[in-house]
C-alpha cells in the first residue's frame, strides 16, 4: 500500500483528497503547514508527498529543500501559484511534477502513477526502454534500428530516460548536460531536443513521448 503524505492548508482541500486517496486504497497522513509536514515524513516515512505552496508557516519550497535533505521521496506540487517561475522554482528545489489548483482528480492521479513508475524504474535500472519503435540499452549506450546519437544527446535522452513521467526543468537540464555556467541557454535545448525527435518519433511534429512542457522543462512519456 502507498504511503501519502498529503500537505495543504485548505481543510476541504485535505479532506476531499484524504476521501479519495483512501477510497483507491492508499494509506493516506495530512498535515495543515510545512513545519508539520516536515516532522510527520520524519516520522512516517511516506512513498509520495503531495505539497501546497502556499502555507502559513513556511513556504512549499522551502518544505521541498527540507525533505531533499534527507529523502528523495517523490514530491508533487499542488498549487494554486501558476506562474511559471513558481513552477520553475519548485522543480529547480526537487518536486518532481506540479499540478495547478483547480484540479481533476484523475490528473493529480495519473500523475502520482507516474512518479510511483519512475521510482520503481529507478530502483529496478532496466537497461533497456521502447520508444517511438526503438529500443534503448542505457547499459551498452546504443539503440535499436541503427539510431546514432551525438554524446550531446545521449546525455538528454538518458536523464529524461532515467525519469519517465517528470518534468525536467530546464535549468536543470542544462546543469546536467552542460554545467552550472549555461543554465540560461535554453536554446541549446531547443535544438537538440529537436535533433531527438528527428531520430526516434515516429512523427517528430506531434511527438508523442519526448514532451515540451512550455516555459519549464522536457518530460519523456513512456
Amino acid at each position: 500500500m502507498t504511503r501519502v503524505l498529503v500537505v495543504d492548508d485548505e481543510p476541504q482541500i485535505l479532506r476531499a483528497l484524504r476521501i479519495n486517496l483512501l477510497a483507491r486504497h492508499f494509506e493516506v497522513a495530512v498535515a495543515p503547514d510545512g513545519g508539520s509536514a516536515l516532522r510527520q515524513a520524519a516520522d512516517w516515512h511516506p512513498d509520495l508527498v503531495v505539497l501546497d505552496l502556499g502555507l502559513p508557516d513556511i513556504d512549499g519550497v522551502d518544505v521541498i529543500h527540507g525533505l531533499r535533505g534527507w529523502t528523495a521521496v517523490p514530491i508533487i506540487v499542488l498549487s494554486g501559484r501558476a506562474g511559471n517561475q513558481d513552477k520553475v522554482e519548485a522543480l529547480d528545489a526537487g518536486a518532481d511534477d506540479y499540478v495547478t489548483k483547480p484540479f481533476n482528480i484523475d490528473e493529480l492521479l495519473a500523475r502520482m502513477r507516474a512518479v510511483t513508475r519512475r521510482t520503481a524504474v529507478q530502483d529496478a535500472e532496466p537497461a533497456r526502454i521502447e520508444i517511438g519503435g526503438h529500443t534503448v540499452d542505457l547499459a551498452d549506450k546504443t539503440i535499436s534500428g541503427g539510431v546514432r546519437l551525438t554524446p550531446t544527446e545521449w546525455r538528454m535522452l538518458e536523464l529524461l530516460l532515467r525519469n519517465p513521467g517528470k518534468l525536467i526543468s530546464q535549468r536543470q537540464m542544462l546543469a546536467e548536460v552542460w554545467d552550472s555556467k549555461h543554465t540560461t541557454e535554453t536554446n541549446y535545448l531547443r535544438q537538440y531536443m529537436a535533433q531527438l525527435r528527428r531520430k526516434l518519433e515516429p512523427d517528430p511534429a506531434r511527438p508523442v513521448h519526448l514532451l515540451t512542457e512550455p516555459g519549464m522543462g522536457y518530460r519523456f512519456q513512456p
